[in-house]
């Protein structure tokens, strides 16, 4: 046991690099994608101690390349799911019982291990599992992973330093316990930190997990686990499992020792696992924390004062970077009349300067593939049918090809209907809808996109002024856990901007925050007193 109170390394945020022509990285990087691509790997579970392979395998294709096979994962059967639960609560006592500040070095030393030698493998991980250029790579795989390895250690040490007042004669403390059985961690595809955040941030104030990756992530989950062993952290802590969803979190939910369900995925996941949980409430020993993010339907709002460049700016990178599959992408965008001409030119303008959607080897492509192909027909759809509704039109894009890999071309809809299907519905990919609305409206405009949404994840307001900019923050509150003034909507950097949204967004406990990791301890408040009463008479008894 340490002896002393511990003050961690300052938490500072990862330097992102640029991978220009001729740098090191670049070279180190595009090496590494090669040896991945052109080689195979065979990805086992990791239940305890041991790697487990089943006779039931999937392949592993880029969506770029989707006829290319990089390697294969084994299916869970049930047993293994029991197998996995099994093993979490033998391994909990050892873990739970291991000092803060042992739990913290294996931790800071993952985030070591990223920046170093590991960077250049979960980069091309990434690029080849996900279809990440490089700089999306880099500021997601490498850099807020990273950040969240070390923000939350800074974070943990801050809340076990936090404690009560003590009155004379007594001593009262605090201890925060992790929950009492095991937390079930589900995590997306689309964002490598994410996936390696979700199951760490648990573990790391003393729970074990049980991990089910995405599908389409175990590439770069199979870089995560490998990097979690070589900074020591022990067998069982964290077992990993891929298969039929249903499946394991059924045998996940029905297991009295369920404690916590740490998700991101789709809103209608979470709700269904919401119920579920709801519904096998009398099966748990204590009531499990339920901590999720979930989707948006993410707005850009412009003010006539807005400046055109940086609102077609805010448009581009807001809605076609990493094809919009982010749960921030902005994917609705309100614009001034008198200056949505000015504003559209330019937009086109730079969507006319992308390369054709392409590999992300190739550097200089900007936009590569949407996940998988069922991705790919729910965005052709909505797409072929804005180019046949009167309401709507294509304005820019509105191709696509799968024969090789899932390319759709960054496509911007203008419609004359701000309630139009692609202004409500979530589509996850490189699709954005443009709503123009009369100057005078901008009142009316505000309560619209207040109310045109179920989800309240991420929005942005673009003006030069500032009583346009106070008047959209009041009234624009509760549709933004994440609210952006002069900016895109998306970009949330860990340790600056905690990420997360309400309303059919999840339930806001802020990645990237303390405020999360207080979800995964069960406090207990100790009272000590010094001298103890032996008779019971208070002096009002006389």
């Amino acid at each position: 046991m340490g002896k002393g109170f511990f003050q961690v390394p300052a938490a500072i945020n990862e330097p992102i690099k640029s991978y220009a022509p001729g740098s090191s990285e670049r070279a180190e990087v595009l090496k590494q994608y090669s040896d991945y691509f052109n080689g195979t790997v065979d990805v086992p579970m990791y239940i305890g101690t041991k790697e487990v392979r089943t006779n039931i395998t999937k392949p592993m294709s880029p969506p770029h390349d989707h006829k290319h096979i990089v390697g294969q994962y084994h299916i869970a059967e049930k047993k293994h799911i029991d197998q996995a639960i099994s093993n979490v609560l033998e391994s909990r006592a050892n873990w739970a019982r291991l000092t803060w500040e042992q739990r913290a070095a294996i931790f800071l030393k993952a985030a070591d291990l990223l920046a170093g030698p590991y960077r250049a493998k979960i980069n091309a991980a990434t690029m080849i599992a996900q279809s990440k250029n490089i700089h999306q790579a880099e500021i997601d795989a490498a850099c807020e992973f990273i950040d969240f390895l070390r923000f939350n250690v800074e974070y943990m040490s801050q809340i076990y330093e936090e404690q009560p007042d003590s009155a004379e004669g007594i001593w009262n403390r605090v201890e925060y316990r992790p929950l009492e059985g095991f937390v079930y961690a589900v995590t997306p595809f689309n964002f490598t930190a994410i996936a390696g955040n979700l199951p760490a941030s648990a573990a790391m104030m003393g729970n074990v997990v049980v991990w089910k990756p995405s599908d389409s992530q175990i590439f770069s989950a199979k870089v995560i686990v490998d990097v979690f062993k070589e900074a020591g952290l022990p067998d069982g802590v964290i077992n990993v499992v891929y298969g039929d969803p249903v499946m394991i979190t059924d045998t996940v939910l029905a297991n009295p020792d369920f404690a916590g369900l740490h998700f991101t995925g789709s809103t209608f996941v979470f709700k269904e696992l919401w119920k579920q949980i709801g519904n096998n409430i009398h099966t748990y020993k204590t009531y499990p924390k339920i901590v999720g993010e979930t989707g948006g339907k993410d707005f850009i709002l412009a003010h006539a004062s807005a400046k055109p460049a940086q609102v077609a700016t805010a448009i581009v990178r807001g809605a076609f970077e990493f094809q919009g599959q982010k749960c921030s992408a902005a994917s609705r965008v309100y614009l001034p009349k008198s200056s949505s001409k000015e504003i559209l030119d330019i937009l086109k303008k730079d969507i006319n300067s992308f390369n054709k959607p392409g590999s992300p080897e190739d550097m200089s492509n900007f936009i590569t593939a949407v996940i998988h192909e069922g991705s790919f027909n729910k965005l052709v759809k909505y797409i072929d049918q804005a180019k046949v509704d009167k309401d709507a039109e294509i304005f820019a894009g509105g191709n696509y090809d799968k024969s090789k890999g899932y390319f759709i071309e960054p496509t911007v809809i203008i419609t004359t209907n701000p309630k139009y299907s692609t202004m409500e519905t979530e589509l996850f990919g490189p699709v954005v809808t443009i709503y123009i609305y009369e100057d005078k409206e901008w009142k009316d405009t505000l309560k619209l996109i207040d109310s045109t949404s179920e989800y309240a994840l991420t929005g942005a307001v673009l003006s030069t002024d500032r009583y346009a900019i106070e008047e959209a923050t009041t009234a624009l509150e509760n549709c933004a856990g994440n609210f952006y003034i002069n900016d895109k909507p998306t970009g949330a950097v860990v340790g600056q901007q905690p990420f997360g949204g309400a309303r059919a967004s999840g339930t806001n406990d802020k990645a990237g925050s303390a405020q999360n990791l207080l979800r995964w301890v069960s406090p207990r408040l100790i009272k000590e007193t010094f001298v103890t009463p032996e008779n019971y008479r208070y002096p009002f008894l006389g």
